[in-house]
């Protein structure tokens, strides 16, 4: 009998809902809002910061305090000029990539609503054959259908306006998800799975729980600086993204040999406590759940750098989920790699005890 899914009907509808909102980092609100709904439930109570990072807490008046964490935010673009002619060109807001810009559409954010607009790209009859040039930051522009600057500024487009791709999320072959902003919003979706199975089954921790949102990682981590030093954790147990090394391009020399569908994947890094990283890899044994591994070198380029290097040190781990296609509109992750993460967190926080267990010199 094959075993019984964790995501719900219910809780694929707000991860839909979730997804195809879109929260460039900056202006998260309105994902955070979603997110928070969906997790009232299941906490106690809420804690928000000045930038948006939400957290929703279960035991809040414990002193031992442990975080599992995943970021809102999505890379995205925003206005930097408009031409005369009506044309604009953008910098990044986060690590958007300008090779798949051309032909995209976009949602041009203004206090006016939504200006559509689209990535144009010179017709291939007429680039220079043998040298054609590639699209770069400096020549990708979006077009809205405007022939001069007035008529932009007259739709409530100025510089300084944040542009969003509109691509929503689809399931392929019933198991791979499919989205833009999967990175990280699908950590987010993962950690409230965890406090409504906390909920559900009704167990009782010996900590304060804080299911952790933060805002800003796209940019060098700065939502997760802010609110560890707002909560003060004691451990945080951080889930983002990593590659899929299995597609085209790609050297598993440097990158390491992980793939969709063989589980979530344990990190090896300076920022890694030893000590609770080892608790995660035998609770995932003990409870046979897939894992893969990957050593990230000087740092996890992830939230958990934040949370681990905070407050004097705070016992940190990292649990990533395989996704094709990083930072482009078609980030695609395997469904029991999303139950098996929500899982090994669920089952690694009913291991963790109200004391100092992660000290090497107890």
């Amino acid at each position: 009998m094959a075993a019984k899914s964790i995501i719900t009907k219910s809780s694929l509808t707000f991860l839909e809902s979730y997804l195809n909102n879109a929260s460039p980092t900056g202006y998260e609100s309105k994902g955070q809002k979603i997110w928070m709904d969906y997790l009232r439930p299941y906490v106690d109570t809420f804690i928000t910061d000045t930038y948006g990072s939400a957290v929703g807490v279960i035991n809040p008046n414990a002193k031992y305090k442990v975080v599992i964490e995943g970021h809102s935010d999505e890379i995205s673009w925003y206005v930097n000029y408009i031409t005369d002619n009506g044309l604009i060109y953008v910098i990044r807001n986060g690590g958007s990539d300008h090779q798949i810009a051309p032909s995209k559409r976009v949602n041009i954010h203004t206090k006016n609503g939504i200006v559509k607009g689209v990535f144009g790209w010179p017709a291939i009859h007429t680039r220079s054959r043998g040298k054609e040039e590639p699209a770069k930051l400096h020549n990708i522009f979006i077009d809205c259908g405007c022939s001069s600057k007035a008529e932009v500024e007259k739709l409530g487009v100025h510089v300084g306006c944040v542009i969003t791709y509109p691509d929503e999320f689809m399931i392929l072959n019933g198991n791979k998800f499919v989205c833009r902003a999967i990175d990280n919003r699908m950590g987010g979706f993962m950690i409230a799975e965890v406090a409504r199975l906390l909920k559900e089954n009704k167990k009782i921790l010996p900590f304060g729980l804080y299911i952790t949102n933060s805002v800003q990682e796209e940019i060098g981590l700065r939502g997760a600086e802010m609110i560890s030093n707002t909560i003060k954790p004691n451990v945080a147990i951080i889930t983002d993204v990593c590659h899929d090394t299995s597609t085209p391009m790609i050297e598993k020399k440097i990158e390491g040999d992980l793939k969709l569908g063989k589980g979530p994947v344990i990190a090896y890094a300076p920022a890694v406590h030893n000590l609770l990283r080892d608790l995660i890899v035998e609770t995932a044994e003990v409870n046979k759940i897939p894992f893969q591994r990957q050593a990230t070198s000087r740092s996890t380029g992830t939230d958990t750098d934040a949370f681990a290097y905070s407050n004097g040190g705070v016992a940190s781990a990292l649990i990533s989920l395989p996704l094709r296609y990083m930072h482009t509109t078609v980030e695609m992750v395997h469904r029991d790699d999303v139950e098996n993460v929500i899982k090994l967190i669920y089952e690694s926080l009913l291991k963790i005890e109200n004391n100092d267990s992660f000290s090497y010199f107890k």
